[in-house]
């Protein structure tokens, strides 16, 4: 056997292996949950902090030009700076994405402790006790029976 062949062998071993393919889907799946997270924040979190503060709070194009570029007359927006080469302190950026990751903290803990929860119940719960053998029965019978 050659080294490739061992190497491929070994590979496909590691590759079909139940870690390998749980840490696959768990990737797949946090990546999908990432995107459900930041919708949670652009639509529901933040037209809500809008509605309590009573304005239009867009903290992803809150920031402070550290330096412009020479010349420029253009949009002072986020994106067209930094287009532009402007040296950019995106601070709203930055928050946005901390409550991103408080808000999937707080899932995730919550879906934790549910399993955690679930868990420990399958484990309490008493096993149904086994079926008596036939002839022990039988032999519980006779016993009855001999006893009146």
């Amino acid at each position: 056997m050659s080294k490739a062949t061992g190497f491929v062998k070994e590979f496909r071993d590691f590759a079909v292996k139940g870690n390998a393919v749980d840490l696959a889907v768990g990737v797949i799946i946090g990546a999908a949950f990432g995107k459900i997270v930041d919708s949670l924040v652009k639509d529901i979190v933040m037209p809500l902090v809008n509605f309590v503060l009573g304005g239009s709070v867009d903290f992803s194009n809150k920031f402070l030009v550290l330096s412009m570029p020479d010349g420029y007359s253009g949009p002072m927006t986020y994106a067209d700076l930094t287009k532009a080469g402007a040296n950019v302190f995106a601070w709203g950026n930055f928050v946005t994405i901390i409550i991103n990751f408080v808000l999937l903290a707080f899932v995730i803990f919550w879906m934790v402790k549910a399993i955690y929860k679930a868990r420990t119940k399958a484990e309490e719960a008493p096993a149904a006790p086994a079926a008596t053998p036939e002839d022990v029965a039988l032999l519980r019978e006779i016993r009855d029976l001999l006893k009146k």
